[in-house]
């Protein structure tokens, strides 16, 4: 059955995340050429119906005017493609700092937070804008720092995320944070879940679910103690792991990754290892995509899901570069909206 809803988006970040100019980077795809790229694919006459992105250097300056953001608005409408979700410029050595670090490094990161929601009011004014979130993290690289004192830096970071929530809040916005191994205190499924709870504004800050970073939450990559398969899982203990941890997360889940993972990590540039993004088909992928999203989007409108976004965040450049990447990425997410969308 083909199912209109939710939209289909195509994430920008790859083009930024873990390029650069040191030695070892790829250089950096400019916004307007990821934009060419994503209109470029199209499956038996469906195109992707929008784009998500990180607003910081070279797509975005987080203190663009707002003469220059509408430009960017109009770039982006004119290749038919609407804005959803905005990753805040929260890392460190963007604009902001750790959520669990001092006063200081705090208030940098409610600063990214706050530039963030402005740009998103320029661009809902604007007209490009119509739903989505703003994604967060503790912006806090490993969790080696973490777990010095694991209880009082869960409650640093549920401070600084309930204040960030009052600011997303009162611009008539909602954050989502991003469960990855890689960030502090949101490096399991279980520590997710401490946060989410103990920010306790579901109104206002939720949970950003991706299918490759979920996945390493199944093996306790970084947090073998909670582990919900071992490595040698049979298809029957996958998917009732699959199922509890989906069923404690999903309720908190406002924004959806659809993605692919081989059972590795990647890291990139300034960007720590995390779980590697794969291609669509990849032959080493441990996802079942369709049926994996399925569990994620049962309710997902009662959420206030509007859409859902396919991540190759630090997919090579040569990758990023070929149509047949965009091609099968968007029938696979086709197929998903035919599984498990709705009218």
């Amino acid at each position: 059955m083909s199912n209109p809803k939710p939209k289909l988006h195509n994430a920008m970040w790859p083009g930024l995340v873990g390029k650069g100019d040191e030695e070892g980077q790829e250089p950096p795809i400019s916004l307007e050429r990821m934009l060419e790229l994503t209109a470029a694919a199209e499956v038996n006459g469906t195109k992707f119906d929008g784009i998500d992105y990180f607003l910081f250097l070279p797509h975005t300056d987080p203190e663009a005017s707002d003469d220059d953001l509408k430009t960017i608005a109009d770039s982006i409408q004119s290749k038919g493609f609407d804005v959803g979700s905005l990753v805040a410029p929260i890392w460190p050595g963007t604009v902001g700092d750790s959520a669990m670090g001092d006063a200081e490094q705090r208030a940098k990161f409610l600063d990214a937070v706050r530039m963030a929601c402005r740009i998103a009011g320029v661009f809902n004014e604007h007209g490009v804008r119509k739903h989505g979130v703003i994604r967060i993290d503790s912006a806090e690289f490993g969790v080696e720092k973490w777990a010095e004192n694991p209880s009082a830096n869960t409650a640093t970071i549920i401070e600084t995320f309930q204040e960030a929530a009052k600011i997303a809040a009162d611009s008539g916005e909602r954050l989502a944070a991003e469960g990855e191994i890689c960030w502090a205190g949101m490096h399991s499924w279980k520590d997710m879940l401490d946060i989410l709870e103990g920010v306790g504004m579901p109104d206002s800050l939720g949970f950003q679910a991706d299918l490759a970073h979920t996945y390493l939450y199944l093996l306790g990559y970084n947090a073998p103690e909670h582990a919900l398969v071992s490595e040698n899982y049979s298809d029957e203990e996958f998917w009732a792991a699959y199922e509890t941890m989906t069923d404690k997360l999903r309720p908190w889940t406002i924004d959806f990754h659809v993605a692919q993972n081989d059972g590795t990590v990647h890291g990139a540039g300034t960007h720590d290892k995390t779980g590697k993004h794969c291609p669509a088909d990849d032959p080493n992928g441990k996802l079942d995509i369709v049926k994996a999203s399925g569990y994620w989007l049962k309710d997902a409108q009662e959420r206030g899901i509007k859409h859902i976004c396919w991540d190759g965040c630090m997919f090579p450049n040569a990758m990023l570069e070929q149509v047949n990447t965009w091609n099968t990425i968007l029938d696979t997410m086709i197929q998903v909206r035919d599984s498990h969308g709705w009218s």
